[in-house]
């Protein structure tokens, strides 16, 4: 048995952190990726919960010895998705759904080319700019460095097959549960999740 990947991806205050929340805490049946990271912990996030903690110098050398399916820079920042752990969890039947930009996703389909894709869009650059403006985290120079790279993570949007604007939050909920529902129903998923009704039908 074998569980299915989803890859979600968006510019940074597109909404994909509180997406991704949501639908983790209504869908039992799908684990969260926690990936490695250099940048500081926000306020609230925990080691281990969010993402591991790790400096720069413990970051490149678990790289070097191929410890991850995918890393990136981003915004200064490395990060990646520890390959063992993603393989030995789909390999048992678990879900498993990234969080990560279109670097990583782009990298993770080369060795995962069914993984499911999603990425999430702004509904416009200027409701965009508010919300990042309204986390009160940022400097302008980084806020400005966000936006400008946000236009450049939005030119890959083609490289995905569902894409959730999140204009209204609940109905972007709802869409990517959505996706992960039709994904569960398609004949391949439900022949091994209904493994004795399909057996009993094949009887003669």
């Amino acid at each position: 048995m074998s569980g299915d990947l989803y890859i979600v991806s968006a510019p940074s205050g597109a909404g994909k952190t509180t997406l991704v929340r949501e639908l983790l805490a209504r869908d039992c049946g799908i684990g969260l990726s926690i990936s490695h990271t250099t940048r500081a912990p926000r306020p609230g996030e925990q080691d281990g919960r969010e993402y591991h903690f790790v400096d720069v110098a413990q970051f490149l050398a678990m790289r070097d010895e191929g410890a991850f399916l995918e890393w990136a820079e981003v915004h200064g920042n490395h990060y990646g998705t520890s390959a063992p752990w993603l393989t030995q969890r789909m390999e048992t039947g678990h879900d498993v759904l990234l969080e990560i930009d279109w670097q990583g996703a782009r990298q993770v389909r080369a060795r995962f080319p069914g993984a499911v894709t999603v990425f999430v869009l702004p509904p416009s650059m200027e409701e965009l700019e508010r919300r990042l403006r309204d986390r009160g985290q940022d400097s302008e120079a980084v806020i400005a460095r966000r936006l400008a790279a946000a236009r450049d993570e939005m030119r890959h949007v083609g490289e995905v097959e569902y894409v959730i604007v999140n204009k209204d939050l609940q109905i972007a909920i709802a869409d990517l549960a959505a996706i992960v529902r039709a994904r569960r129903l398609r004949l391949a998923a439900q022949r091994t999740r209904q493994s004795q009704l399909f057996s009993s039908l094949e009887q003669n």
